[in-house]
């Protein structure tokens, strides 16, 4: 029973870390896509993100050949590649709101600044949950949310500067 317990935990905190991430590179995509269509933009980021899963679920099968000596056991490779999508749908709400806000009528870069704000709010969140996670206080949980959401802060200010 603890080994499962311990199993559960590591796979919500790979989720967890995966998600973060996610939201960081597809907000980086956004940030940097020279797109002059949001369903380009879409499309950059949701491909980006898929590479990026590929790449990291080849490397942990590679890394475990590597290190264990022998080829990984084909339940650990199904499990490698049916986890760590959190890293690609972690960013369909921001996604989301660059086509509907793009739909609406507003100029792309409101669309992309928009977008790139519900990111950052996804960030703040996950630093907020993290903190209670990790047991801390009230001040050390609002360190961790302004920790989390100045990724986000920092790719709107980038996008501004680059525009």
């Amino acid at each position: 029973m603890a080994g499962t317990r311990i199993r559960l935990t590591h796979e919500t905190e790979e989720a967890t870390a995966s998600g973060i991430y996610g939201i960081i590179v597809g907000a980086a995509v956004l940030v940097t896509a020279h797109a002059v269509a949001a369903w380009r933009e879409v499309l950059a980021v949701l491909v980006t993100l898929i590479v990026y899963w590929v790449a990291e679920r080849y490397a942990r099968i590679v890394a475990e050949r590597i290190h264990e000596g022998h080829r990984p056991a084909w339940h650990v490779v199904r499990e490698q590649l049916t986890s760590g999508w959190e890293i690609v749908t972690a960013s369909v709400l921001p996604l989301l709101v660059l086509i509907a806000v793009r739909a609406s009528g507003a100029p792309l870069l409101t669309a992309e600044i928009v977008s790139l704000s519900v990111s950052t709010l996804l960030l703040c969140v996950a630093g907020w949950r993290i903190g209670a996670g990790g047991r801390l206080s009230t001040a050390e949980r609002i360190v961790s949310t302004l920790v989390a959401g100045t990724f986000g802060v920092a790719l709107i200010l980038l996008k501004t500067l680059l525009h």
